[in-house]
């Protein structure tokens, strides 16, 4: 089916930050998960009833309905009214269970490849039986006596964050290391969307596992590499 839209997950378990979910069916119930329960997105925070809200597709616009949650739905910082229907927008911030739960919503897409990841939590075996290895020089991670090579914007991206170790690395630096070519946008960076980036760390994700980069998100400002030995 063709996707018309899609949400980026900024936070919220058992997603990674930045995983994309193509939205394509005419309604999507997006809840907890239980064992009566399985909603086409299924969070596991406590505080996101079962059936929290539903995004439906009307004359090509998604429109989010509260279902009537017991703690709410928060549609750019006001929390949306039950039952009543509220038309999305490319950018707007959907939160849940207080702002534990984030979701980007998105009528563009940064990769066409971008697909909705099974809805499970990591579980022992998930784990690689030899820990991964980077060699920055060959530009390639080793996983499992698997050698793959980076892309010039994945080894941009990750070179960076890698030097920084830690610490931010804010959005504007990331857009001037990685898309050096690109033209600069109303801002004097580089004309480069949240899309493009977030479509970039979910494949870097994807590609190397979960755990590989230890990339978390700083809402609104960047990106932190955690200190690893790699």
């Amino acid at each position: 089916m063709e996707t018309f839209a899609c949400l980026y997950i900024v936070r919220g378990e058992p997603f990674q930050p930045g995983t994309c979910l193509n939205l394509t069916a005419e309604e999507t119930v997006v809840g907890r998960a239980s064992t009566a329960n399985s909603p086409d997105v299924a969070f596991t925070n406590t505080f996101i009833s079962r059936n929290h809200f539903v995004i439906r597709k009307e004359r090509q616009k998604a429109v989010l309905y509260d279902s009537g949650s017991r703690h709410g739905t928060e549609i750019n910082g006001v929390r949306a009214v039950a039952h009543t229907p509220y038309p999305l927008e490319t950018g707007d911030m959907i939160k849940l269970a207080k702002g534990l739960t984030v979701i980007q919503f998105s009528y563009s897409f940064g990769d066409q490849t971008l697909e909705m990841e099974p809805i499970r939590l990591a579980e022992p075996g998930d784990l690689p039986s030899v820990q991964p290895a980077v060699d920055w020089e060959k530009r390639e991670c080793v996983i499992d006596g698997k050698r793959m090579a980076m892309s010039e914007k994945e080894y941009l991206f990750l070179q960076l964050l890698q030097d920084h170790s830690g610490r931010l690395v804010t959005i504007p630096v990331i857009k001037q290391t990685v898309w050096p070519d690109r033209n600069p946008g109303p801002d004097g960076s580089p004309d480069v969307t949240m899309d493009e980036l977030n479509a970039l760390i979910y494949r870097i994700r994807k590609k190397y596992g979960r755990d590989t980069f230890p990339i978390r998100a700083v809402r609104g400002s960047g990106y932190i590499m955690d200190n690893q030995s790699t």
